[in-house]
């Protein structure tokens, strides 16, 4: 392996798509820019000189021997903190999409990194990033994307050996989103590489049709401590209902009010389009306070303001098209792209290269391991009621050739494997955002063997807000969060040096 210096930090892309519809990964990668930004501005370019850029060899299968080929997986190692030779080992793990230099230079475990003088790794994904299979992303090519953990533990050994590290170097893991889930799934199967584990908004329990979402987005809608009120999820509901009806009448006349690229005539693109617009509210409330587009509080006056700055949207309907135009606005889209053909010819590019890389990678392991449809046929949904498990799982055997009915299979077998919202893991620290949707999927105060999950609640707080690096802005309940994540992690590395010299008493 070579190692080479990183030269700057480059624009963070496609960071966590735990969802399906292409506006909210856009909204998610628009996030994961402006994080970049404010880590700009704390950072200095000396920092980077402590950054280095290394590729391991991973085998694509570790378990068949006469198999001997492999992919590069990339990593970044930070040592501007070790406190050699003995100082401890924060691993940050990737997900469904690249990880960069930020990922050892900023954030909440990078500030306790430096608080503990610990070693920073960060890891990609196989199959993400760079760390691409070289024969390409083709359906033959993918049978060896998993969430599988081999790959850490034999990263892990690769670091011991580079860095000349022993048991006294203690492992916690991080992660958020996705890539929190596999923090918390790598101390569970592998608990003798990796001493305790921070899962942030981690979807742990797999979820075929994961209607919870809609339903947990309509409930913060209602959430009068966040900007909310019932009168604005009920506008959001009638707008959702007068819309689709609409296009039943007339859909030209929708497509002209959304500024819809086309129009959709047909089924299929008419779901596009009522996605398209859950995803505007979905990402909303998703990010909160975090998001670029609005918060919260924003989306819910643009619904229910009776002033005379919005006279000339008085329906519901019409401040749904006034969202979709603050949203076109903010990024910069003549229009709505909402042709499902278009969709499923993005998804079908193979090559390494694809800007749209990362979104066909998740589709794949979204139809094979974890199912996450956020759908809308319950009565409580405030979207449309078009947005069905069916039409949302079509795209498995469309691009794959993964049947409808394979799928609850391929779901229950990933809860199985990792003990789904029950799991049997000790020392690892779920934290979760009360208005995240995805805390649904997470892991509470429940009892497992009689023993208490460790986590962190946070009332107020949206996805992944805790991982950030903490800003005068923040709300008093996230700052009192990643205290009592600094009170765990601290009292684990104290834990884990007092069984170190226990043993080594003996």
């Amino acid at each position: 392996m070579v190692f080479s210096k990183a030269q700057c930090l480059v624009l963070l892309l496609l960071w966590n798509f735990t969802d399906a519809g292409r506006i909210l990964m856009k909204m998610k990668q628009r996030v994961r820019d402006v994080q970049l930004q404010r880590a700009k501005q704390h950072l200095l370019t000396a920092a980077l000189q402590h950054v280095k850029e290394g590729r391991i060899h991973q085998q694509l299968d570790h378990f068949n021997r006469q198999d001997a080929k492999t992919f590069p997986q990339r990593f970044f190692v930070n040592e501007a903190f070790w406190q050699r030779p003995d100082g401890p080992v924060f691993l940050f793990i990737g997900g469904e999409g690249p990880v960069y230099e930020f990922d050892v230079l900023a954030g909440h475990h990078v500030d306790m990194a430096a608080e503990h003088g610990a070693l920073l790794l960060a890891v990609e994904h196989r199959f993400y990033g760079e760390s691409i299979n070289p024969e390409g992303l083709k359906t033959e090519n993918m049978a060896h994307l998993s969430s599988q953990l081999t790959d850490l533990a034999v990263l892990h050994q690769y670091i011991v050996q580079s860095f000349s590290l022993s048991r006294r170097n203690i492992w916690i893991s991080f992660g958020g989103s996705y890539s929190g889930a596999l923090s918390a799934w790598f101390r569970g199967k592998f608990p003798h590489l990796v001493f305790g584990a921070v899962a942030s908004s981690a979807p742990v329990k797999a979820e075929l049709d994961f209607s919870a979402y809609s339903d947990a987005v309509g409930l913060s809608l209602m959430n009068e401590a966040v900007g909310g009120s019932e009168k604005c999820v009920s506008a959001v509901r009638e707008a959702f209902g007068a819309a689709e009806a609409l296009m039943i009448r007339n859909v030209s006349q929708v497509a002209k009010d959304f500024r819809c690229c086309q129009t959709p005539k047909d089924h299929q693109d008419q779901v596009e389009l009522m996605q398209s617009l859950a995803d505007i509210v979905m990402g909303t409330v998703q990010y909160n306070e975090e998001s670029v587009l609005m918060s919260i509080s924003d989306l819910c006056g643009v619904m229910t303001n009776q002033s005379a700055a919005y006279k000339e949207e008085r329906e519901p309907y019409q401040r749904l098209v006034k969202l979709s135009q603050i949203y076109r606005s903010s990024s910069e889209e003549p229009c709505l792209d909402v042709s499902h053909d278009k969709t499923v010819k993005d998804l079908m590019d193979t090559t390494v290269q694809s800007e749209r890389r990362a979104e066909r990678q998740w589709t794949y392991q979204t139809c094979t391991e974890f199912g996450f449809y956020q759908t809308c046929e319950d009565a409580s949904c405030p979207f449309s009621g078009m947005v069905t498990l069916r039409s949302q799982t079509e795209i498995c055997l469309e691009l794959f050739g993964i049947s409808h009915n394979s799928l609850p299979g391929r779901v229950a077998f990933t809860n199985r494997y990792y003990g789904g919202d029950e799991p049997h893991t000790h020392r690892v620290l779920y934290v979760n955002g009360g208005v995240d949707p995805w805390k649904e999927l997470s892991v509470g105060n429940r009892t497992d063997g009689g023993e208490e999950a460790e986590s962190v609640f946070i009332r107020d707080s949206a996805h992944c807000a805790d991982m950030s690096r903490g800003r005068v802005t923040d709300r008093r309940s996230l700052k009192n969060a990643r205290q009592e994540i600094e009170k765990h992690v601290e009292s684990w590395l104290k834990t884990a040096q007092q069984e170190k010299r226990r043993s080594e008493d003996i």
